[in-house]
């Protein structure tokens, strides 16, 4: 069994997803730890939840990244964990050379939409504005570009005609907590 470490930075619906898989046996990996760059992400009580190990790492001066050191320390503590398989759930940081050279087409994401279309935040919002008419959700390998690296696997959701940008967002999570799940045990059988 795949051993995965989880980053995440909210609520934590995809983490609970996978954990909930992984408890029912349909996802054989083992969740080694969940960190997270908020101190009192709901994620972190899910991990609680599930009796996974946890941990809050201060990301350090930047918004939108952690600090190189930061950075650095959190490859060598999930390197220390045998974690084989890096999962965003959620992360709001852009990973740099740390982490990418320490796990090279080991990070993976999900991003709630059609790829390469609305990459960067609330990509439900870009659909509904741009009048689609399907938009989604989309695993990749991360790389040193935003919500940019090979993609695994899409899941289709259709726009609806009286779609509010919180009704779409629902059902793309929905789409999520199956598909993220799935793609991953995938992966655990390569």
């Amino acid at each position: 069994m795949k051993a995965l470490g989880i980053l995440g930075s909210g609520k934590g619906t995809n983490c609970r997803a996978i954990l909930e898989r992984i408890h029912s046996g349909t996802l054989r990996a083992t969740a080694s730890i969940v960190i997270s760059d908020v101190p009192d992400a709901p994620i972190l009580e899910i991990a609680r939840e599930f009796a996974v190990p946890n941990s809050y790492l201060a990301p350090g001066k930047f918004r939108t990244r952690l600090e190189p050191e930061v950075e650095l320390e959190l490859a060598r503590t999930l390197q220390d964990l045998g974690v084989e398989l890096v999962v965003l759930a959620g992360f709001m940081r852009v990973l740099k050379s740390p982490m990418l050279d320490a796990f090279p087409r080991r990070i993976i994401n999900i991003h709630p939409s059609l790829l390469p279309k609305f990459p960067g935040l609330e990509a439900w919002k870009q659909a509904l504005a741009t009048g689609e008419k399907v938009t989604g959700c989309t695993v990749h390998y991360v790389d040193e570009k935003i919500d940019h690296g090979t993609i695994i696997a899409q899941r289709q959701v259709p726009i609806l005609p009286n779609d509010t940008a919180e009704s779409l967002h629902d059902r793309i999570q929905l789409a999520e907590h199956d598909l993220y799940p799935s793609t991953i045990a995938e992966l655990c059988r390569d």
